[in-house]
């Protein structure tokens, strides 16, 4: 079992930064970003694989957002760049060891561990 463990969140103006952590304990074969804002469904922001070097971004965040990793056992990063106030949202950290053939990327039931969240609030 993958323990996912995350830091980084907090209120920050809009067009500031931020940067995400999130410790994985073992292996991982993909990791991802999602967020949920109140009242609305949690979204997919952000994907890797851990062996790779592709990155998937939802609409909202291509070219503020940019996911990495320290190898397939290592911290995920999320940098937030440009931040707006529709940003703000709880966080979240996904990730599996699996590949799921023929399973979105960015659904939420295709991993089987996640973070406990962390706040981003930006103000405008």
């Amino acid at each position: 079992r993958v323990q996912l463990v995350e830091s980084g969140g907090g209120s920050v103006q809009a067009g500031g930064s931020l940067r995400l952590s999130c410790a994985a304990s073992g292996y991982t074969y993909i990791m991802a970003w999602f967020r949920q804002a109140p009242g609305k469904e949690r979204e997919g922001v952000a994907v890797k694989f851990s062996s790779g070097s592709m990155q998937y971004y939802a609409d909202s965040v291509k070219g503020r957002f940019t996911i990495s990793q320290d190898g397939a056992e290592g911290t995920a990063y999320l940098q937030m760049d440009s931040l707006k106030p529709e940003d703000t949202a709880m966080y979240y950290c996904a990730a599996d060891e699996s590949q799921r053939p023929g399973t979105s990327i960015f659904d939420v039931g295709r991993y089987n561990y996640w973070g406990q969240g962390t706040q981003v609030t930006v103000s405008s």
